[in-house]
């Protein structure tokens, strides 16, 4: 008896060692006024959305969910709430080894939700606040050009698609300084692949050759290279 209790104890202590800390990711944290509903973790890959891990509320918003992660990447936590309304379901995030807390309400579910525990997600958020401003300019702009209350001759519809183009370019600018000036983040790699993907090939490869051999060996990394290659 002592011996299949030895057995046992054997059995959990390499069942518990399959999942290395150092490469797994959990996500946890509350979905405020969420009584029911179906929460998923997903990513993808290869092309194709796959579900790493998923959990039925019923009740109560708390959540744990977790995976294995090789390193850095894109994540969603999406909510299927039964509402009749796929608008505001699904947060994305980067995820990283580690513990990552999200929380949020069910009715702003991607709106307000207050990510922590992921340093790569928080320069993604650095670089998308600067990049958003930069598009809210492009946006005026082009409500400036389309104003029919006041139409604009052509003098003045050459002037504003000449800053429309700069802005443009300079928000290209920014977004290809930003991955050169953290070539040792994993968002890096992600900006050139995402973001900037048909800007010019020569600055995409400044990027790529500038990473830390950490970051040019992970998962954007490696994509990056196989992109440039082609």
């Amino acid at each position: 008896m002592r011996n299949y209790f030895l057995l046992l104890l054997l059995i959990a202590f390499l069942g518990s060692c399959g999942d290395d800390p150092a490469k797994t990711m959990t996500v946890s944290g509350n979905i405020k006024g969420l009584k029911k509903g179906m929460l998923y973790l997903q990513h993808v890959s290869d092309s194709v959305l796959v579900t790493k891990d998923s959990l039925e509320i019923d009740g109560d918003g708390n959540f744990s969910l977790s995976t294995p992660i090789e390193s850095p990447e894109i994540f969603y936590l999406y909510l299927s709430k039964n509402d009749n309304n796929e608008v505001n379901d699904r947060i994305t995030f980067f995820g990283e080894p580690g513990i990552i807390t999200i929380n949020t309400k069910w009715d702003r579910f991607d709106q307000g939700a207050k990510i922590e525990g992921s340093e790569s997600n928080m320069t993604l958020e650095e670089f998308k606040t600067s990049l958003s401003q930069m598009n809210i300019r492009n946006m005026k702009l082009m409500q400036q050009a389309g104003n029919t209350e006041i139409p604009l001759d052509s003098l003045q519809l050459d002037s504003l698609r000449k800053k429309s183009d700069r802005n443009i370019q300079l928000t290209y600018a920014f977004a290809l300084n930003f991955a050169l000036n953290h070539k040792d983040s994993h968002v890096a790699p992600y900006i050139a692949l995402f973001e900037v993907a048909d800007a010019n090939p020569k600055y995409l490869d400044s990027i790529s050759k500038s990473l830390t051999p950490e970051i040019a060996d992970s998962k954007y990394g490696k994509l990056l290279r196989e992109r440039l290659k082609k």
